[in-house]
């Protein structure tokens, strides 16, 4: 590979805390590999991995915005020292289009370090070590011996001239090893010209973990020991550092270090915290409530606690189990100083990358919609900047948002005040694609659904969410009917809007389409706007309020009812007088008005006409005509049925006038003229008892009726002839015991009547055909009233 300049703003470098700090820009590294090399003064380019990385001081991670970050402590293993205040070292990045950095761009960056403020102890807590550095002109060791230097006397008879040992004390024990041997175990050792340093991984088998204040502390308690003829040196290369004390709340993040950690101050009582400096991202924060940050510290704890969303951390987006949420991340440092009568002063630094835990923040859809405008509006949010909306689907359709702008909708994203966005729709109520219910009397209600398909974070997560936005506006105007009549027709006049859609026409309990329309006789006709009806006079579904003496009141209605719920809105009726000189009219309660027109040759005397009560005479009348009112059950009407139908029947007739004469037949003027009276009614309607009811869309519907002249041409006459008939009233089904002639039988309602009837006479040819049989309630079989038993056998 060759050597190339960098490229403008690729990199950014900077010295804090004896550490080397570098940035890369992942901008320009897009779609890219990279590799760092470590440039060793003697032995050249050596590939940085994870264990390099752990035991020569270095880290390479990324910030919180996804730039690649390299650090290295200024005692790194190929780092270049001069006495101790300048450092430099360079390192190869090396950029390729291919995973196998085949064809790779090397660029060269040297870094420096100018550090002469060496504390007698400086511990450094890094993501992947812990490095602790001493002088080597400390003071003699304390009189306060602790174990651990107590255990080390024995071991320095042991130790080899003019060469370095170290000796670990752990809970399962005590080891001393060469700094050879330590290194094959991820430890770093060595000296410089006035410093001793030991670099350890966390979680080594020498290690141990302690809780100090609540907070779980790695340990590494080791001795460096070094032995020449006229010198024995022992240091204690003790390091302490946490690996806990972050919590978490639904808005702030802690993280939590104790102030005094025994196994680095033997002696508590001398213990001075000198200063507490926190930092963001390697810069040193002075004033940290100017950001919202808290720094705390008392005898037992330093606290840090940064709002979530706080500048100096990034909030990121993620999906969990279909779920939106966020995640907050954070570089933090601490640096803490303090002096006791050991050691002088220490520097304690810990960097630490903090992430919370997955923070579901479920969206909500918001209806700003404007009913006046006819328009829905509706916003979807709040996200963070790494979303965007990939499709929309608006009643099962789905869009790209191209797609939707062209369509008519309208999407566009909009600020919210934490930083947020959302994204707002907009649909007219009357794009076909929004569903539209009619409820109530006057009014729709328009519904949108909407899924929306997002792209969430740098990884480009699908995430998909669906709304159901609902607005009810009083914009249907219930139409109105127009009736008139003419001289045998009534009319009805309904605007055709809405028809079918929200609401339809209702004849009593069936709806009034084509098919019963052609079925009572009404003509239908459409035009642009309206429907109009016309119902003839005495068609079925006409309701007659007042019928007198060549007179009717007629009255038609409609009723106008919701298609899905059959909620009746509105009755059309159309009402009119009409003069009629014949007509039958069979009303819902039993009630039969008939006008009759005899026209006979010659012409008969109205007035002496009669129904088969002869005793039910005309209630108006004059020469041409009679006006009779007579109940179902009145004035001889007797009943059969007729497949559906139950059917009443009564017929007028004329009492003649006769001439005496010596023999029959009897000699008379007038004609012999009948005319048979027919009420049809549906066999499951009920008659009700009066002539109206409160709800005329559930009333029964009036029967329909004719009227038969019967000529006496075909007529057969019978001749009445006396014969000997008893009757008797049993009083059970056995017919051995009966009631006595001539005296009052008392049942009730429901009680049957035992009723026989015998033929006494001797005749051979005589048999008994019991065709019409009734009680009444006198002698007089032709009294009135009369109830029949059997009508026509």
């Amino acid at each position: 590979s060759a050597l190339y300049v960098l490229p403008p703003g690729f990199v950014e470098s900077s010295c804090h805390s004896r550490i080397f700090w570098m940035k890369l820009n992942k901008l320009l590294l897009q779609g890219k590999f990279f590799q760092l090399e470590i440039n060793d003064p003697y032995a050249g380019p050596v590939p940085l991995d994870e264990k390099l990385a752990s035991r020569c001081g270095y880290v390479l991670s990324e910030d919180v915005w996804g730039n690649p970050v390299f650090r290295a402590s200024v005692l790194g293993c190929h780092v270049a020292n001069k006495a101790d205040e300048l450092f430099s070292l360079t390192v190869n990045i090396k950029v390729s289009s291919f995973s196998s950095m085949r064809a790779a761009v090397t660029y060269t960056y040297p870094m420096y370090c100018s550090y002469s403020s060496w504390a007698s102890r400086e511990i450094v807590c890094e993501e992947n070590y812990m490095e602790v550095s001493v002088r080597t002109d400390v003071p003699a060791v304390s009189n306060d011996y602790t174990v651990a230097w107590m255990s080390a006397l024995p071991e320095t008879q042991n130790v080899a001239y003019q060469l370095w040992q170290l000796m670990f004390v752990s809970p399962s024990g005590r080891k001393t090893i060469t700094v050879s041997d330590a290194a094959k175990l991820g430890y770093s050792f060595n000296n410089t010209l006035s410093r001793v340093y030991l670099r350890a991984p966390y979680h080594t088998n020498e290690s141990d973990v302690s809780v100090v204040s609540g907070v779980n502390m790695n340990m590494v308690t080791s001795t460096s020991m070094y032995r020449q003829r006229w010198l024995l040196l022992l240091i204690d290369t003790t390091v302490s550092c946490p690996v806990g004390g972050i919590s978490f709340t639904d808005t702030t993040l802690t993280w939590t270090v104790p102030s005094v950690i025994p196994t680095l101050v033997v002696q508590e009582s001398t213990f001075l915290s000198k200063t507490i400096l926190m930092g963001v991202d390697g810069q040193a924060i002075v004033h940290p409530e100017e950001k919202n940050y808290l720094l705390e510290h008392n005898e037992t704890h330093i606290r840090i606690t940064v709002p979530i969303g706080a500048k100096g951390g990034k909030l990121k987006s993620s999906i969990s189990g279909g779920v939106y949420g966020v995640i907050y991340s954070i570089d933090l440092f601490l640096e803490h100083t303090w002096t006791d009568a050991d050691w002088q002063t220490t520097k304690y630094t810990v960097i630490k990358s903090i992430t919370t835990p997955f923070m579901p923040q479920i969206p909500t859809v918001t209806n700003n919609t404007l009913p006046e405008e006819r328009l829905f509006n509706v916003a979807f949010g709040h996200f963070l900047p790494d979303v965007s909306l990939v499709a929309i689907a608006i009643g099962n359709v789905p869009f790209t948002p191209r797609e939707a702008k062209r369509h008519g909708f309208k999407i566009y994203e909009t600020p919210f005040s934490n930083r947020t966005k959302g994204f707002v729709l907009e649909v007219s109520f009357d794009d076909p694609y929004v569903l539209k219910e009619y409820v109530n009397r006057n009014e729709t209600k328009y519904t949108l659904l909407v899924n929306y398909s997002m792209s969430v974070g740098p990884e480009m997560t699908p995430y998909y969410h669906s709304a159901e936005v609902e607005c009810v506006i009083a914009d249907i105007e219930l139409p109105e009917a127009v009736g008139y009549c003419d001289e045998e027709n009534l009319y009805l006049v309904i605007p055709t809007f809405g028809l079918h859609q929200y609401w339809n026409l209702y004849l009593g309990s069936k709806p009034l389409n084509r098919h019963v329309a052609l079925t009572n006789g009404y003509l239908a006709a459409t035009n642009s706007t309206h429907l109009i009806l016309q119902i003839p006079l005495f068609a079925a579904g006409v309701v007659y309020e007042e019928v007198s003496f060549q007179k009717i009141k007629a009255r038609f209605d409609v009723a106008l009812r919701k298609v899905r719920t059959m909620e009746t809105l509105q009755m059309f009726s159309v009402r009119c007088n009409f003069n009629s000189s014949a007509f039958i009219i069979c009303h819902p309660d039993g009630t039969i008005m008939i006008s009759a027109q005899m026209k006979t040759i010659p012409a008969i005397d109205m007035s002496k006409t009669k129904l088969r009560d002869s005793s039910c005479k005309p209630r108006e009348y004059n020469e041409e005509h009679a006006f009779f009112k007579f109940h179902v059950t009145t004035c001889g009407t007797s009943v059969r049925f007729e497949g559906d139908h139950i059917i009443y029947e009564n017929e007028i007739s004329y009492e003649k006038e006769t001439l005496p004469g010596q023999s029959i037949p009897t000699i008379t003027r007038d004609p012999d003229y009948r005319l048979t009276v027919l009420c049809y009614y549906q066999a499951k309607e009920t008659l009700v008892l009066g002539p109206f009811v409160s709800d005329p869309s559930t009333s029964p519907p009036f029967g329909s009726g004719t009227m038969v002249p019967r000529s006496n041409i075909a007529v057969y006459r019978r001749i009445r002839q006396a014969l000997n008939v008893v009757s008797r009233v049993s009083k059970d089904e056995s017919f051995t015991e009966f009631y006595e002639p001539n005296v009052a039988i008392i049942k009730r309602p429901v009680e049957p009547v035992f009723l026989e009837v015998e033929l006494k006479d001797e005749s051979p040819d005589a048999e008994l055909y019991l065709e019409n049989c009734w009680v009444t309630g006198s002698l007089d079989f032709n009294s009135t009233p009369r109830w029949n038993i059997t009508v026509d056998g």
